[in-house]
């Protein structure tokens, strides 16, 4: 007697059938798994993309340079206090250097932004005429701030559109005189709305040159400097450049250069290594319904010992037989992990309903991974009962019949 793979599909599903609720609890145990899999992977997917999509909207070819070294050394206090500011000459030394497409002289503060009667606090960002070209931020009405030269940059200030919103209403602001920190400001235009960054709001904010944001907040340097480059130039190439024009200027290394690039790959990794951790919490759900699987297994064995015998007596063989009770614990395991495939899918949308601001993102791939470790649970389950099937001498378990 041959048993064909067709044969050994229908005798596996008739087993599952004909324990409908015992099968169906031994599915539950895997769905549960899958399920918590599927939406835990879902979630660590979703902030993964979002804390990623935060960090690129500013663009990938960007070096942040800013002042003082992050390594710590066993010197003495003192010695800290060599510590040369970044100054908007070294800035201007970077926009000689092959390959910057832009630079971006940076210094932050909080300022009180009168207008009409009303006052705004808000940030107040100093920064260079380059900044929507490096930070990808486009102007929505008027210009940008002009390329003044920083000894004697004029006083001109952009609006963040919350500022706009706030002061000015349904007025045109355009032209318009606001006064900051005690001085006047003439406004050359609006940025167009960019949202938030990792909690900062840069919509309620204004945009004025670096040398007057300085002596606005009584500051020797600036608090850091943006370098873009072009795609013909690599990351190293730039930040080597940097490094030695800095090295020159200042004597010694008593600054910090990260690259845009580096940092996202070291959050991708981080992020990566997360959402794997979390699957492995759900994954213990499997490893409950993997149990099942072998209870329930062991359990049929003992009670079908003489349609075993039977097989094996009409010429089935032992690899046949063990491949009946393996495709009845892949049967489980795959009914079990398409349940759970649905209630993953069904929680993550219902999340996504509920708490829209919870980055939740299904992938093809995640779902079809889930199944197939579904699959594989049930077959690893059902391998000790399977063997011990195929094991059974066919003239004892005809007698135990």
């Amino acid at each position: 007697m041959t048993v064909l793979p067709r044969d050994t599909i229908e005798l596996a599903l008739s087993a599952v059938r004909a324990q409908r609720q015992r099968s169906g609890l031994t599915a539950l145990g895997i769905a549960v798994g899958i399920a918590a899999v599927v939406l835990l992977l879902a979630i660590g997917t979703g902030l993964q993309r979002f804390v990623l999509a935060e960090f690129t909207q500013f663009g990938t070819n960007l070096l942040q340079v800013t002042p003082g070294r992050t390594q710590t050394f066993g010197v003495s206090g003192a010695m800290l206090n060599s510590v040369r500011p970044l100054s908007l000459a070294d800035a201007e030394a970077f926009e000689r250097l092959p390959g910057v497409r832009g630079v971006v002289p940076m210094v932050m503060g909080n300022a009180a932004v009168e207008h009409g009667g009303r006052t705004r606090r808000t940030s107040a960002y100093g920064v260079s005429a380059a900044m929507p070209q490096v930070w990808r931020f486009a102007v929505a009405s008027g210009t940008f701030l002009p390329d003044d030269d920083p000894a004697t940059a004029r006083a001109f200030v952009v609006l963040g559109a919350t500022v706009q919103r706030e002061l000015f209403g349904a007025r045109p602001a355009l032209g318009a005189v606001v006064r900051i920190g005690g001085e006047r400001y003439r406004v050359q235009g609006v940025m167009q709305p960019k949202g938030q960054f990792l909690g900062i709001d840069l919509d309620d904010a204004v945009y004025l040159p670096a040398a007057r944001a300085l002596a606005l907040y009584d500051r020797d340097g600036l608090m850091e400097i943006d370098v873009a480059f072009g795609d013909e130039a690599s990351s190293a190439t730039v930040t080597a450049a940097v490094r030695r024009t800095l090295l020159l200027r200042h004597g010694g290394e008593d600054f910090t250069i990260t690259a845009q690039q580096q940092m996202l790959d070291v959050l991708g990794s981080v992020l990566s290594v997360l959402t794997l951790g979390i699957a492995g919490l759900g994954g213990i759900s499997l490893l409950v319904g993997g149990v099942g699987i072998l209870t329930i297994l062991t359990i049929a064995i003992g009670e079908r010992t003489g349609e075993i015998g039977l097989l094996r007596a009409l010429g089935a063989t032992r690899r046949e037989v063990l491949r009946l009770f393996l495709g009845e614990a892949a049967a489980l395991a795959a009914l079990g992990g398409a349940l759970g495939l649905l209630l993953g899918v069904g929680c993550g949308w219902l999340l996504r309903l509920l708490v829209p601001a919870l980055p939740v993102a299904t992938t093809l791939p995640h779902v079809l991974l889930a199944e197939g470790v579904a699959i594989l649970v049930g077959l690893v389950a059902g391998t000790a009962p399977a063997l011990r099937a195929a094991r059974l001498d066919p003239i004892e378990a005809l007698r135990a019949e």
